[in-house]
């Protein structure tokens, strides 16, 4: 099957030969009951009973499905991907996996999507038959095989063989009637997949930094991706919460605050508290040897000490959450005390089955391919980050059942983390035909001098710090435009700061590519020019405002969407409404890829799309001595519309709030 919309095709009519085939076997029981045929009557009834529930049910449920695919966006290219995949098949049934390659045009005159697949067809019959066959002919092959659809117009050959394709009016203005009707619904994914998606991770008793801001943005940002489009989506937040730092920071929480077991301690500044404890820990030694007693009393899990440690996993616990809650970061807290007591099991697994090496006092496990091994018991008998990793690798697919699991984490783990998954490969846990297990590495943030992003005297940026400088930024950037005078009310102002402040800082990271280094700028990302947050969200307050000041309500929208044909005969009314309806491809490229910043390039795409469609086309007619409105084009307020629904699911992916007035 080449998409989704076949499989749903598929399961459609082998539910509809199920009904049938119930159908008739209730009909069969009737008979026989009416024949006296059946030794026991009750046991009839029964299996009748259980025949005609399975019955409504598929019914039901077929209905919904239906239902569902109806109301869904169409993924334009996908169809066009069966459409092509079925006329190459049917030109050339004995060719195994020939190359499908369609793509949107680049330029109206080529049509509005492109089948380039007829160049590497002929590169395949040279090589594997040598025939040598031209491309035009495979095309007009090609041509010749596509089955009736809907959506296609004309096709036309041009070139060495290029196939161009133009899409009907009729079949692009009902798909935008849909969205308007019933708003941004994602393609159907078929069974419901299980995604894990691990990021953020700070430290306990250390401030959250500007690294981990990438991993928090992007992590969330694909969690709500995957949402979108009906995975079920479990967020884990990994954090270093367990350890042998904890010693050092018990025994200074029992020095400072001898009666913290009945008096909740003050630590206010848990990040001083750490440099102190550390400090202590490198000079003292009678406090170092003390430091180690208190970690091997928290590992034999002593009550006093677990209560210590539950009170310095409580203080940072506070901290996160201020930062999650002002990025709107919804995640579990799942750290490594977590697997403590699963990576006993694990490190048996691997002895059992012959992978574990002994090395200088240390069990090590070579995973082929990888010239580190994994160190998975010290040689004082502890256990390593290595081994906490398999612990976590081996619930999340075991027993959690992820169907597909996405590590957020920096570029740094890359080796680690592929040594991991390889070692859980190695020793059955999962297929990587079947399970998808994903680092969705990512670079550092840079300052504008091209270095690691520092303060001033040297040290790590708070990530508390750069949010509050980043409100004031916004707030500043508005008073200069003047809208806190006359245009905004103070809950407005207010709003429209919260918006662009945490908005712009999403957005710059979330519009780079993650696998690069980005730098980080608020007065590039406070903008508003170009790709950034600042601009796309004022575009999108202007459309907004279009209806309303035109004096058209929602209601009278929904009503218009209904009965109103979307008219498509200009340019760029044809223009606009492709790009608006090609939100599922890009969706679905990003599920494969994992690269976020796809759809911040298509947000801004649709955005300039739409200027060149408004400065173009009237939406609005007024009278130019009076001011008045003398004529409301619906149709095209209706693209408006369509245009604002889609920018807004961007921005809901993306985690950014717009605001009705800026």
């Amino acid at each position: 099957t080449r998409s989704r919309n076949y499989c749903v095709t598929i399961k459609f009519a082998f539910q509809e030969n199920e009904i049938k085939l119930l159908t008739a076997e209730i009909e069969r029981l009737k008979n026989f009951g009416c024949l006296g045929v059946s030794p026991s009557l009750e046991g009839l009834r029964d299996e009748n009973a259980k025949l005609k529930y399975r019955l409504n049910f598929l019914k039901k449920s077929l209905q919904e499905e239906r239902s569902k695919s109806t109301k869904s966006m169409i993924n334009i290219n996908s169809c066009l991907q069966e459409i092509f995949g079925a006329a190459i098949q049917a030109a050339y049934p004995d060719l195994e996996n020939p190359p499908l390659v369609v793509t949107p045009s680049q330029q109206p005159k080529f049509g509005d999507y492109q089948c380039n697949s007829a160049m590497g067809i002929s590169q395949i019959l040279l090589k594997t038959r040598e025939q040598k066959v031209i491309p035009r002919e495979i095309a007009e092959k090609i041509v010749k095989n596509i089955p009736a659809n809907e959506c296609i117009e004309k096709v036309e050959i041009a070139g060495p063989g290029f196939i161009n394709v133009h899409l009907r009016k009729d079949f692009v203005s009902k798909q935008l009637s849909n969205l308007l009707i019933n708003g941004v619904q994602p393609p159907p994914i078929g069974k419901r997949k299980k995604v894990v998606v691990d990021f953020s991770s700070p430290n306990i008793a250390k401030e959250m930094h500007v690294g981990h801001l990438r991993s928090t943005i992007i992590g969330e940002s694909m969690s709500r991706l995957f949402e979108f489009a009906g995975y079920d989506v479990l967020r884990l937040n990994h954090l270093g919460d367990w350890g042998t730092q904890f010693g050092m920071l018990i025994a200074h929480l029992q020095d400072k605050f001898p009666d913290y077991l009945t008096v909740s301690p003050p630590i206010g500044d848990l990040q001083a508290f750490y440099k102190e404890s550390k400090r202590r820990f490198d000079t003292e030694e009678e406090f170092k040897k003390r430091a180690y007693q208190c970690v091997v009393l928290l590992q034999s899990k002593n009550p006093d000490f677990i209560k210590a440690w539950n009170l310095i996993c409580d203080v940072s616990r506070r901290e996160f959450q201020k930062i999650y809650n002002c990025l709107d970061i919804t995640i579990i807290e799942r750290g490594e005390s977590f697997y403590q007591e699963m990576m006993k099991d694990v490190v048996k697994e691997f002895e059992d089955k012959g992978f574990v090496q002994v090395d200088d006092g240390r069990k090590v496990v070579f995973v082929p391919g990888f010239p580190v091994p994994l160190t998975i018991v010290k040689s004082d008998g502890g256990y390593t980050y290595d081994t906490s990793d398999l612990a976590a690798l081996k619930h999340r697919l075991c027993e959690e059942k992820g169907d597909i699991l996405i590590y957020v984490v920096d570029s740094g783990q890359s080796v680690h983390f592929q040594t991991v998954f390889a070692a859980g490969q190695m020793i059955g846990w999962y297929d990587p035909k079947v399970t998808r297990v994903a680092h969705a590495a990512f670079g550092v943030v840079l300052g504008e001098d091209k270095k690691k992003f520092k303060t001033r005297s040297g040290d790590t940026v708070r990530l508390m710090d750069l949010l509050e400088e980043g409100l004031k930024r916004a707030m500043d950037k508005l008073k200069d435009k003047e809208r806190d005078k006359v245009v905004l009310t103070p809950e407005e102002l207010k709003a429209a700061q919260t918006s662009v402040a945490f908005g712009c800082i999403k957005y710059a990271d979330l519009s780079h590519n993650r696998l690069n280094d980005y730098v980080f700028s608020f007065d590039k990302m406070l903008d508003d020019r170009g790709n950034t947050a600042a601009y796309l969200l004022y575009a999108f307050t202007r459309i907004r405002a279009i209806a309303r000041l035109a004096n058209i309500d929602e209601q009278m929208l929904r009503k218009a969407a209904r009965e109103e044909v979307l008219i498509l005969d200009h340019e760029k009314e044809w223009k606009l409404s492709k790009c608006i309806l090609r939100f599922p491809e890009i969706l679905q490229k990003i599920l494969d890829d994992l690269l976020l910043h796809t759809l911040c390039d298509y947000l801004y795409e649709l955005a300039t799309t739409f200027t060149e469609f408004y400065d173009s086309c009237y939406c609005v007619e007024k009278d130019r001595q009076t001011g008045q409105i003398v004529k409301v084009n619906m149709w095209r307020l209706l693209l408006c519309e369509a245009t604002a629904t889609v920018m807004a699911k961007g921005f809901d992916i993306l985690g950014i709030k717009p605001v009705q007035r800026m």
